[in-house]
């Protein structure tokens, strides 16, 4: 009888808060081990195992079902997942971790206020330039599915992977789509936010697998999770 498998972060103020919330529902969630030991167990609900993984692993192991539940931000779960409802359940949004997902342009655009002004800039800027408008973004598909229900056209989408409110001041990009909390970084560097620029809300969520092996003991481990934490999970089990 296989165990629930549940994926937590691996380390950080994530996996903190995540053990905290866990705590206060009745389930205690102990790291064992010390350096780069990722081991731990869970208490309070039996035949649960706990796997730490990073935050940007989580999704691909629920979808691939070889882990039962998962904590995750919502951000990850939509941009790395395709169809993703198809195979994850968004169980429970968990109260911290919060951060939006948002289209960024120069603050000495001052005459862009608007997705319908950035459309326009996009249009003059490839015909001044011969180019497409460059925005760079870890959120590719996201930021894609936003634009493109938006009607916002001849614009480049460029990889980053490293501090993607720098590549405007770089002159590796024109425009970002990036996650922020506060929006200081985003002030530090200059940009300012689209007012209907808003891509995503997200926040730290509790994650179900539908296609991971629900039978036996995870079931009952399901339960058990139910009853302490006052949640319906019991979509699952119906998969």
């Amino acid at each position: 009888m296989s165990a629930l498998k549940l994926g937590l972060p691996s380390k950080g103020r994530l996996q903190d808060l995540t053990i905290d919330w866990f705590a206060g529902r009745g389930i205690s969630v102990t790291r064992t081990g010390s350096g780069r030991e990722y081991a731990g167990q869970v208490s309070g609900v039996d035949n649960v195992e706990l796997v730490l993984l990073s935050a940007g692993e989580i999704p691909r192991e629920l979808a691939a079902g070889r882990i039962h539940l998962g904590v995750t931000g919502q951000d990850l779960v939509h941009e790395k997942i395709p169809d993703w409802p198809s195979r994850i359940v968004e169980i429970l949004p968990m109260g911290f971790g919060f951060a939006d997902l948002i289209l960024a342009v120069p603050s000495v655009w001052v005459d862009v206020e608007s997705l319908d002004d950035f459309d326009a800039v996009c249009a003059a800027f490839r015909a001044k330039y011969g180019f497409r408008l460059r925005i760079a973004t870890k959120y590719h598909n996201l930021t894609r599915e936003f634009l493109r229900a938006h009607d916002v056209a001849d614009y480049q989408l460029v990889d980053s992977q490293g501090a993607t409110e720098g590549t405007v001041k770089n002159l590796t990009a024109e425009a970002i789509a990036d996650i922020t909390s506060s929006g200081a970084t985003l002030e530090a560097n200059h940009l300012k936010i689209l007012p209907d620029g808003l891509i995503l809300k997200s926040q730290a969520t509790l994650f179900g697998a539908k296609t991971a092996d629900w039978s036996g003991a995870a079931a009952s481990a399901l339960r058990q999770m139910q009853e302490r934490m006052g949640t319906d999970m019991s979509g699952l089990l119906d998969g």
